[in-house]
C-alpha cells in the first residue's frame, strides 16, 4: 500500500502538487516582481503635493519664542522644524570671528494650504544686542500656489555691523496675513534649516567687483530635450548640465535640480510650458527659481498662462567669482562661490481648474559657459566641507543625471534609460527564478518516475 501510495503521489499527485506550488509560487513572485518592476521607473509624473525630502538625518529642533530658550544649531548638521500660524521662533548659533555664516531656511506648507501672493516667511540673522545683520524673505508670489520657499539670513566678515565672535540668533517669521480663506485652518510649515560656514581668505584679496560682464543673454541651446525628472528637495536634487531637458509636472508639483558650477563659469537657464486643452489665464502658472550653493536666493521668473507654450527666463547672470560678494545688484552678490546652484521648477495648482490636471510637459533649456579656473585660497575649509566644491563625479553627473539615479530610478519619463539597469535585474532575477523553478518540478518528476519505475 505504500508503495502503491507512493506511486500513485509520483504518478498524479507530483504533477497535481507541482502545479498548486507553481501556483503558489507564482502568487508570490509575480506581484513582487511586477512591483519591483514598476518601481524601477516610476512615471514621469506623480500626484500633486508629493512630499518635501528632508536632508536623511536631519535633526529635529524647536524653535523658541524668545532668545532666552532658543536651541544650539551648527553648520555640521541639518536640522528640521516647525512654524506655527503667526509665529517668530528663534534659534542660536556659536560664530567665530573669522567665519562668514549662512543659514537658509526653507519652509514647506502642506499642499492643500490656503496661501495668498504675499504669505511666505522673513528670516534675519541677529547678533547678542538684537541688532540685525541681515534680512530676508521669500512669498509665494503671483502663483498663489502653496510650494517649499527659501530664505537666508547670514553673517558676514568684513561688515560694520555684527563683527566679533559669539552668540548669535537666528528669527524665523510666518507672513500669512493675506490669506484668501480666512475660513480656512492655517496649520504649521515645515521647516528645513541647513547652516553653513565660510572660512576667510589666506590674504586678502581686493573688495573691487570684477570688471563689467556682457549682460546679453546667450543664446539658448537648441536640439532634441531629453527626459530628466527633478528631485523633490535640495537634497535630492538631480544633477544636469548643459542641454535641454524635458520632464512632466501636475499642478502643485515643484522639482529641484542643481547645476554644477566652478569658478569663472557662469548660468543662463530658461523654462517652457507646454501648450494644453482650456480657456482662461493663470498669473504665475510656471515659476523658476535659482539658489546657490548656500541656498541663498539668486533669481526667480514665472509666466502667465493661457493654454499656450510660453517660455521664461532667468537674467543674464555674471561668472562665479569670490569678489562678486562685494557688487551691489542682489543677483551679482550672490554668485560668489562655486558649487551646486538649484534651479527650482513649480507648477501652479490654479492650473487644475481651467486646463485639467495634466501632466503638463516643461522643457529646461540649460547654458553653461565661461573660463573655469582655481578658487581663492581659503584659510581652512567651510562646513560642510563639500559645499563648494565641484568633483570629477559632479561634472559627469551633469551629463549622466548623477551616481545613483539607474538604482533609484527617480521619477524617470519615458526613454530616459536611467532606470534600464534596474529593469534588466529585475528581468534577469524574474527569468533566473522562472528556472530555478522548472529545474526544480523537472527534477521531481524524474524523481516520482524513477519511484514508479521501482514499485512495478
Amino acid at each position: 500500500m505504500r508503495g502503491r501510495g507512493g506511486t500513485a503521489w509520483g504518478r498524479g499527485g507530483a504533477a497535481r502538487y507541482a502545479v498548486v506550488l507553481l501556483l503558489g509560487l507564482w502568487s508570490l513572485l509575480g506581484p513582487t516582481a511586477g512591483a519591483r518592476a514598476e518601481g524601477a521607473r516610476p512615471p514621469a509624473f506623480a500626484t500633486a503635493g508629493d512630499a518635501y525630502s528632508f536632508t536623511p538625518g536631519a535633526r529635529t529642533v524647536v524653535g523658541a519664542p524668545d532668545t532666552a530658550s532658543a536651541e544650539l544649531l551648527d553648520a555640521h548638521h541639518t536640522y528640521r522644524s516647525s512654524l506655527p500660524p503667526a509665529a517668530r521662533l528663534y534659534y542660536r548659533l556659536r560664530l567665530t570671528a573669522a567665519e562668514t555664516a549662512y543659514v537658509p531656511v526653507t519652509a514647506v506648507p502642506p499642499p492643500d494650504a490656503a496661501v495668498s501672493a504675499t504669505d511666505g516667511i522673513r528670516v534675519s540673522l541677529r547678533n547678542a544686542s538684537g541688532t540685525s545683520c541681515s534680512y530676508a524673505s521669500a512669498r509665494f508670489g503671483a502663483g498663489i500656489s502653496p510650494r517649499p520657499v527659501t530664505a537666508l539670513g547670514q553673517r558676514e566678515t568684513g561688515k560694520a555691523l555684527c563683527r566679533g565672535s559669539g552668540t548669535y540668533y537666528l528669527l524665523v517669521e510666518r507672513l500669512d496675513t493675506g490669506r484668501p480663506d480666512a475660513a480656512a485652518e492655517p496649520g504649521r510649515w515645515d521647516l528645513e534649516i541647513a547652516p553653513v560656514t565660510e572660512p576667510g581668505l589666506v590674504r586678502a584679496g581686493s573688495t573691487t567687483p570684477p570688471r563689467a560682464w556682457d549682460p546679453a543673454s546667450p543664446e539658448p541651446p537648441s536640439g532634441r530635450p531629453r527626459e530628466r525628472s527633478g528631485g523633490t528637495g535640495f537634497a535630492t536634487a538631480r544633477t544636469m548640465g548643459q542641454g535641454v531637458w524635458r520632464t512632466a509636472l501636475v499642478p502643485g508639483q515643484t522639482r529641484f535640480y542643481k547645476v554644477p558650477l566652478d569658478w569663472g563659469r557662469r548660468l543662463y537657464a530658461s523654462a517652457e510650458l507646454g501648450g494644453a486643452q482650456g480657456h482662461g489665464y493663470v498669473g504665475g502658472a510656471l515659476t523658476l527659481s535659482l539658489y546657490n550653493p548656500v541656498r541663498g536666493a539668486v533669481d526667480d521668473t514665472s509666466a502667465g498662462y493661457t493654454g499656450t507654450a510660453k517660455p521664461t527666463a532667468l537674467a543674464s547672470l555674471p561668472p562665479v567669482e569670490y569678489a562678486n560678494r562685494y557688487a551691489v545688484p542682489a543677483g551679482v552678490t550672490s554668485v560668489r562661490f562655486a558649487g551646486d546652484y538649484y534651479l527650482v521648477v513649480h507648477l501652479s495648482t490654479r492650473l487644475a481648474e481651467p486646463f485639467g490636471r495634466g501632466p503638463y510637459e516643461v522643457t529646461l533649456r540649460v547654458r553653461v559657459d565661461g573660463r573655469a579656473h582655481a578658487g581663492p585660497a581659503y584659510d581652512g575649509g567651510p562646513v560642510p566641507k563639500d559645499v563648494f566644491t565641484i568633483s570629477d563625479a559632479d561634472r559627469a553627473a551633469a551629463l549622466t543625471g548623477g551616481p545613483g539615479d539607474a538604482v533609484t530610478g527617480a521619477a524617470e519619463g519615458p526613454g530616459d534609460g536611467a532606470g534600464d539597469g534596474v529593469m534588466r535585474l529585475v528581468a534577469v532575477g524574474g527569468i533566473g527564478s522562472g528556472t530555478a523553478l522548472l529545474l526544480v518540478l523537472g527534477g521531481w518528476t524524474v524523481a516520482a518516475r524513477r519511484a514508479h519505475a521501482r514499485t512495478r
